[in-house]
């Protein structure tokens, strides 16, 4: 009976240890670093002439429009460089339908590049003459040299430069450059050009230049011509610096992982002598070695010991009261 009583007080502290022994679990989550992301290079863009002119024919009842661009690079849908030094078009109606040269030059590239490390357009010219329809021997501009040049590096802010010879000749006048503003030239008879010098604009994030921005309207009478007006730019460049490049000066902090909760270990207690261990239970378990994996728990020997003691005890009462009855017995048989 007591030994099947201690077996089932065994087994239920054992199960007991076991379920208080499993510790919290934790649960771990992580992105995916090595997923594809965008190369966000950025752009630039150069071009070494753009026109948008209106022309109006002798009878004045017509107006085409002439619409036109040269080595045009755009990085990086058409990164590299272009390096067409003529540009000609024609007009139905002016000069019999037959080619004329809007510009000419000894020297016209244009360059464009796009890559994480930051963006470029770069412009030059050299010895370069414009021509409009109407005028096939006056040069609208002559100019000796032009460069424009966008740089949008990484961790860098953005410059933009655009530089134009000493001198410039418009409608047959040469005239003295200023840096940085507009000139007017007129001319009786022929018309008028505004130029705009050497243009330039940044942001943050963006840089922007160009050489030289004519404003034209003239009246040739040639060629069936009456008027010709709109706008003119030479050596146009721009760009725009890579995606989550940091502002100049500022570093970005490196995001900072969050350490995984350490695995949780049991204390040993030290070994006890055979001393008697005193204490609340908390103590007591504290000052108690770990019993073998075997499903005990550290409180079975001390309930072992209780019920060993219980039984000692019953068996000397017994043997007491059967030495009492014997020896009452006996006196019994001895006065009878």
């Amino acid at each position: 009976m007591y030994n099947s009583a201690f077996r089932r007080s065994a087994v239920l502290l054992a199960t007991a240890a076991l379920l208080g022994a499993a510790g919290p679990a934790y649960a771990t989550t992580g992105g995916d670093s090595t997923g594809e992301e965008s190369d966000g290079r950025g752009s630039a863009r150069a071009t070494v002439l753009r026109t948008g002119l209106d022309v109006g024919l002798l009878n004045r009842t017509v107006h085409l429009p002439l619409e036109l661009t040269l080595n045009e690079v755009n990085a990086p849908e058409t990164e590299g460089t272009a390096d067409k030094t003529a540009l000609s078009a024609t007009l139905d109606g002016v000069d019999g339908g037959r080619p004329f040269q809007v510009l000419r030059a000894d020297v016209a590239s244009a360059s464009a590049s796009a890559t994480a490390d930051g963006t470029e357009a770069e412009v030059s010219l050299a010895e370069a003459k414009i021509h409009v329809p109407g005028l096939p021997l006056l040069s609208v501009v002559e100019l000796e040299a032009v460069t424009a040049r966008a740089v949008c590096a990484t961790g860098a802010a953005p410059v933009a430069e655009a530089n134009l010879g000493a001198s410039v000749t418009v409608l047959g006048k040469e005239i003295t450059l200023t840096t940085g503003g507009s000139t007017t030239v007129d001319v009786p008879g022929v018309g008028s050009v505004q130029l705009d010098l050497s243009r330039t604009e940044t942001t943050t994030d963006t840089a922007a230049a160009s050489a030289l921005d004519l404003q034209i309207s003239v009246n040739p009478l040639k060629l069936n011509v009456a008027e010709v007006e709109g706008r003119i730019t030479l050596a146009e460049v721009g760009c725009t610096t890579p995606d989550g490049t940091p502002d100049p000066g500022e570093e970005e902090e490196p995001e900072r992982e969050e350490p995984e909760p350490p695995a949780e270990e049991e204390e040993k207690p030290e070994p006890q002598g055979p001393s008697t261990q005193t204490g609340d239970r908390s103590e007591v378990d504290q000052r108690t070695p770990d019993l073998a994996a075997t499903g005990g728990d550290p409180r079975t020997p001390y309930l072992a010991g209780s019920a060993i003691a219980l039984l000692g005890g019953g068996g000397i009462l017994l043997v007491a009261r059967r030495r009492a009855m014997a020896a009452a017995a006996a006196r019994r048989t001895a006065e009878g």
